[in-house]
């Protein structure tokens, strides 16, 4: 079992950046790998970032070069670097741990960009 909790959502400006925190109650080593969604009003919930227990990463092609998904294996804490943000990155955004078969969420941030 793995409890998530995160923070550092809000509300910015477009242009702005925020950092997302995501708190694992176990080593994000011990993970398969961790990620970011997110889920816009009306819309489905989609893959923003992931990175592996290896440190391996990878990203939607709408935030390539914008966003950036790290670890801080002695805090258990993976974090979502979030700069140049638009309007449309405004969305609830979710933390994930994979550890298989098993899958785990966070209860969610809200980000707001206003233009």
């Amino acid at each position: 079992q793995v409890q998530l909790v995160e923070s550092g959502g809000g509300l910015v400006q477009a242009g702005g950046s925020l950092r997302l925190s995501c708190a694992a109650s176990r080593s994000i080593f011990s993970l398969n790998f961790m990620g970011w969604y997110r889920q816009a009003p009306g819309k489905q919930r989609e893959l923003v970032a992931t990175i592996t227990s290896g440190g391996g990463t990878n990203y939607a092609d709408s935030v390539k070069g914008r966003f950036t998904i790290s670890g801080d294996n002695a805090k258990n804490t993976v974090y979502l670097q979030m700069n140049s943000l638009k309007p449309e990155d405004t969305a609830v955004y979710y933390c994930n741990a994979a550890s298989f078969p098993n899958s785990y969420w966070g209860q969610g941030t809200q980000v707001t960009v206003s233009s």
